[in-house]
């Protein structure tokens, strides 16, 4: 259902569908979380925000990181996506071996915005007024958004934070021979990129036969008891955020000339 369908006022969902919203950008992934949370939690509400164009998202990382590196990192994303379709075979397994439910639900209330960062989804928060918020996958949220919210906003994100910020923090934790810190986090969101204080850690280990493709469900895996957890933990007032001794980088997409050279010396694809 997309927000212009709605009509606010005559929502109706169950006290417990209200109180857990998970904010998610939708894709594989995405439903394997929503399937993950509900059969540990119960009913929740998902809002789903619309995927960012191509171009739009190399003129964001060119406003960031300058045009010969976004127009690089875009290039390494369509070998990555090329490679990727090899390991389809792979994902199964993990899916399947773990558990994973990729299958999308019907009876899930999914609410279609522009953007997490929409007055769309502002104004849909507004009226759910969740017990907790739960975030994957979905743009960095806005200070208006986050000011929108007066429940627990908990991220799950899969790397180590701090030291693994950002995107593909399980490949660059590979990549950088720290395979240690390769795992998941789950955390509380502030207004940085994946800076908010800790709630639960977990390391995962991956199969040789894993790359960039396929390392986020295998991922899911690990992190999911530990989301439920942290989002029932919020539910009953027993939140214990930490901060974790370790130093703090925000990573970015691989340039072309960085995922093949990473590739071909280190293995790690």
């Amino acid at each position: 259902m997309t927000f212009d369908d709605l009509d606010l006022a005559n929502i109706k969902l169950t006290n417990k569908d209200r109180r857990i919203v998970l904010l998610t950008s939708g894709g594989p992934l995405s439903t394997i979380v929503i399937n993950g949370l509900r059969s540990r939690l119960g009913g929740l509400t998902v809002i789903e925000e619309g995927a960012e164009t191509k171009s739009e998202i190399i003129r964001r990382r060119a406003r960031l990181l300058g045009w010969p590196r976004a127009l690089s990192q875009a290039a390494a994303g369509v070998m990555i996506r090329v490679l990727g379709r090899k390991r389809q075979a792979r994902i199964a397994n993990i899916v399947t071996s773990h558990g994973l439910d990729d299958t999308r639900d019907r009876n899930v209330a999914v609410y279609r915005v522009p953007s997490v960062n929409s007055l769309h989804a502002r104004q849909l928060l507004q009226l759910l007024k969740p017990d907790v918020v739960a975030v994957y996958g979905t743009r960095i949220l806005s200070k208006s958004v986050l000011a929108a919210i007066s429940a627990p906003v908990i991220n799950y994100h899969a790397g180590i934070n701090p030291k693994y910020r950002g995107q593909h923090p399980g490949y660059w934790a590979l990549a950088s021979g720290d395979a240690e810190n390769a795992g998941v986090t789950i955390h509380l969101v502030d207004e940085g990129v994946d800076t908010g204080s800790v709630l639960y850690q977990a390391p995962c280990q991956f199969a040789a036969n894993d790359t960039i493709s396929s390392y986020q469900y295998l991922q899911a895996a690990h992190a999911l008891p530990l989301f439920a957890r942290a989002i029932g933990d919020a539910l009953t007032g027993n939140l214990k955020p930490r901060q974790v001794a370790l130093p703090s980088k925000q990573w970015f997409p691989p340039t072309l000339g960085e995922y093949l050279q990473i590739g071909f010396l280190r293995g790690v694809w």
